[in-house]
């Protein structure tokens, strides 16, 4: 079971979990320690970069929180201090270690910092990495997603949802499948657990644009017959 503690020094704040670590360096949030040390095995593009380093005998997560959308161009990685516990750092692994706990498939979270400054902080997130997977979205534009897959994950995306999680960014890339076919879900920045709505609703059609867009991109024909296989999946919950 994970022991939340928090880590206060000067400005930086860093939350882990204390039955498996003393204390965490802060070096760890930095890209240029594991550069340094030449232990980044993986780079991965998309708002901003994102990390995949070697500690010991696990891989980890490193992310960086960048914005999107139109404030992007004004501030890329500041945002407005409310409080520690409203960070977005601390916010999700807060959430990952509750859905961790409850097993659902999530990674472990290892931990997240918080570097403020005066009335705006900047964050960082480290989480377990998914060993020998590849996200749904690689598997669409390489042709090698299954028919098992889409039932998969309409049954995962139900287990979820059964649970109140809203994963608001539910899109192919943070669908990770590993060598055992296990479906896992990823990035639950600004996510949370919320009561029945039609966020679930949304959830679903978010997919789906995702999906038609990847799609399109890839120059693939969308897959009608797979998502009418995820919908029953997901509709069935069994």
């Amino acid at each position: 079971m994970l022991s939340p503690k928090v880590q206060i020094k000067k400005n930086s704040y860093i939350l882990f979990d204390r039955s498996k670590y003393t204390q965490l360096p802060s070096e760890w949030f930095l890209e240029s320690y594991w550069r340094d040390h030449n232990l980044i095995i993986d780079e991965i593009l998309g708002r901003g970069k994102v990390f995949v380093v070697q500690q010991q005998d696990e891989k980890w997560v490193l992310r960086h929180y960048h914005r999107g959308g139109l404030i992007a161009n004004v501030t890329e990685d500041i945002y407005v201090w409310t409080g520690l516990e409203k960070t977005r750092s601390f916010r999700e692994w807060r959430l990952l270690q509750s859905l961790y706990q409850q097993n659902l498939p999530v990674p472990r979270p290892i931990s997240a910092q918080v570097i403020r400054n005066g009335i705006f902080y900047s964050a960082n997130i480290i989480t377990e990495c998914i060993e020998n997977s590849h996200s749904w979205a690689s598997l669409i534009i390489s042709k090698e997603t299954e028919s098992a897959h889409w039932r998969t994950i309409g049954l995962t995306l139900k287990r979820f949802h059964q649970k109140g999680v809203n994963h608001v960014d539910l899109n192919a890339h943070n669908i990770i499948i590993d060598s055992s076919e296990q479906i896992y879900l990823v990035d639950f920045d600004r996510s949370g657990v919320y009561e029945d709505g039609t966020w679930k609703k949304k959830n679903i059609n978010r997919l789906l644009r995702s999906l038609k867009k990847l799609s399109l991109k890839s120059g693939c024909n969308f897959n009608e017959k797979g998502w009418k296989q995820l919908l029953s999946s997901y509709n069935s919950g069994l």
